[in-house]
């Protein structure tokens, strides 16, 4: 991303933003409510299109055409808050759905993809289930499996734990940490700090649309440069 501008009417959702994310590299944003993290990273997949600026996906540079957008899409995954699984299919059906569509996977082909996913995030004996017999957490690793049916390159979080209860929060984070340390390229947004210690390559603090710091984890969180960093860090070990 470089010098990303981002508006809605007259708010100034991201101001300047530049971002160079490596591949296999482990990204957390972090910050408080509207500083525009999931705002950013709904913008590398075109989700919300921006002002001004360049947003470049393994060497496609995103503009408002669906090909490029689509080309992006098929090769960047998305985990949401919440799970946006289709109630009517089963578990298999919906990890299977996209490669069919989107890459022309035969059913057979696809059903052993979803499988070999849903295995992937330990879900796999829950396959023949529908998303309402399922707990939060299951239904959020239902939704990682289907979005690594589509072998993408990079994932995108934003807040994958956040409408979960806390007991569930545990079985999600792991599934995130295990694709970590398999090398994929990661972008989450979360305030699960343990999180960010253990697999984050990277923190990036942000605040009113802008990147006020960013660092390793140690040095992040043990030493952060700016005060609004520092408040944001103790509000956030207060409530843990």
């Amino acid at each position: 991303m470089e010098g990303v501008e981002k508006w809605y009417g007259t708010f100034h959702a991201l101001k300047s933003i530049n971002l160079m994310v490596r591949k296999g590299e482990k990204i957390v944003l972090c910050g408080p409510s509207g500083s525009g993290k999931s705002t950013l990273i709904r913008c590398i997949n075109h989700l919300e299109p921006f002002e001004e600026g360049r947003i470049v996906v393994d060497g496609t540079a995103l503009d408002d055409s669906s090909r490029t957008i689509d080309a992006v899409r098929r090769e960047v995954g998305m985990v949401f808050q919440s799970f946006n699984l289709f109630p009517h299919m089963t578990v298999l059906e919906n990890c299977a759905l996209a490669p069919m569509r989107v890459r022309g996977t035969k059913k057979a082909e696809a059903e052993s993809i979803a499988r070999k996913y849903l295995e992937r995030v330990r879900i796999q004996d829950q396959a023949d289930k529908y998303p309402a017999q399922l707990s939060g957490g299951q239904q959020q690793r239902v939704a990682i499996a289907r979005a690594l049916c589509m072998e993408p390159k990079a994932m995108l979080f934003d807040e994958p734990t956040s409408a979960l209860d806390p007991e569930m929060v545990k079985e999600v984070l792991d599934t995130m940490i295990g694709l970590a340390r398999d090398g994929m390229t990661m972008i989450c947004v979360t305030h699960e700090m343990g999180f960010a210690r253990q697999v984050a390559d990277r923190v990036i603090f942000m605040a009113s649309g802008e990147i006020i710091e960013e660092g390793e984890p140690e040095v992040f969180f043990r030493n952060p440069a700016h005060a609004r960093t520092r408040a944001f860090l103790g509000e956030i070990l207060a409530h843990h």
